[in-house]
């Protein structure tokens, strides 16, 4: 079987219209985010088209309970689409496993629940961003063909160093701050961090039949807000795949974030050395301009990777995952995600397509 179309769906997408549109595009599969966030107890702010506001988040959330997975695979299912990925762990439930703070263990035991719950859901795949500042510092800006907005990133526009406060974690809110910051932390630490949570996490991964997916830094700048970035460099995804071997250790490869790195190959020679491993677990396939300090992402066609050299790699790999467009331009129009997503999707199809007649 070969490569799957699929699509990223936020929690408030989660409803039939969506579905639809899913299907009419061609897509066979699903890749969705269940956290919710918050800017009072009661007031929920879920994710917008294109990017999620961040306020509180609340542990607890009866959404991971295992009838609610079946029940978001059962409604899929009656649309002709299969649930294969979930991404992120929802920040209350494991702020202290990125901070090494006193509930680490408790939130450890919380997020192995979590993965037997998708297992026994069925449900292959779950991505997740090991990262203290997490996705920060982007800024919108019509840098797309014909003026589309779309997402950037311009170190120059920003204080790279603005300090975290106490309470936060990956932009989100888990506390009430008392005036002071994170305390500093050096790479070595955090990816100590990382360790000690994928030796506890990937044995429950293998018995449940999920693999655990990570996404590169997002942007992949050595430093963010004082932190150190783990994935920031091509070759580190290599460090996470020898950190702890298993078979449920995956990346999540997101082809922008890559391209977006300072590198000493291409990013071609990577993905080769990832997919020799089988390493790859689904693909985030969107393009992007330029490297950091400064990039712009922009429609599938016009970027600096040659997406039909990325499916001719994944097809000789024998890969057969899910590729999704995470995010794309917004298009001039009163559906301006909707109609982003159709033309990214449109392009992926006629391509795969190609593939399948020997034609690219």
């Amino acid at each position: 079987m070969g490569m799957k179309l699929g699509i990223g769906l936020y929690r408030h997408m989660l409803k039939p219209e969506y579905y639809q549109f899913a299907r009419q595009c061609g897509c066979t599969h699903l890749i969705i985010h269940l956290a919710n966030y918050y800017t009072s107890d009661t007031n929920v702010v879920t994710a917008t088209d294109d990017k999620i506001n961040y306020g509180y988040s609340q542990a607890g959330d009866p959404i991971w309970e295992l009838d609610s997975l079946l029940r978001i695979k059962q409604q899929a299912g009656e649309y002709g689409l299969e649930l294969y990925g979930i991404e992120n762990f929802n920040p209350a439930d494991w702020y202290d496993v990125l901070l090494d703070g006193p509930k680490r263990q408790e939130q450890i035991e919380r997020l192995k629940q979590v993965i037997t719950r998708v297992g026994k859901a069925g449900i292959p795949a779950f991505g997740y961003n090991f990262s203290l500042a997490g996705v920060w510092g982007h800024q919108k800006k019509h840098a797309a063909r014909g003026g589309a907005e779309s997402t950037c990133f311009d170190a120059s526009l920003l204080d790279l160093n603005a300090p975290i406060p106490n309470g936060q974690v990956w932009n989100m809110t888990y506390a009430p701050g008392d005036g002071g910051f994170m305390p500093a932390v050096t790479s070595e630490e955090l990816w100590g961090r990382l360790q000690c949570f994928l030796e506890q996490m990937l044995p429950v991964a293998e018995e449940a039949g999920v693999e655990l997916a990570l996404h590169p830094d997002d942007p992949p700048m050595p430093e963010l807000r004082g932190t150190p970035r783990m994935v920031y460099r091509p070759e580190l995804y290599q460090k996470l795949i020898d950190l702890v071997p298993s078979r449920s250790n995956k990346l999540e490869l997101c082809l922008g974030s890559l391209q977006e790195m300072q590198a000493e190959k291409p990013i071609y020679d990577y993905l080769d050395q990832y997919l020799r491993q089988g390493k790859v677990s689904y693909v985030h396939f969107r393009n992007v301009r330029g490297k950091v300090p400064c990039y712009d992402e922009v429609f599938v066609d016009e970027g600096d990777i040659d997406m039909f050299r990325v499916l001719r790699q994944l097809k000789d790999s024998g890969f057969s995952g899910v590729l999704i467009p995470d995010h794309t331009p917004m298009m001039t129009c009163a559906a301006s995600w909707h109609a982003g997503m159709a033309f990214a999707l449109g392009y992926m199809r006629a391509a795969f397509q190609m593939i399948e007649r020997g034609m690219l």
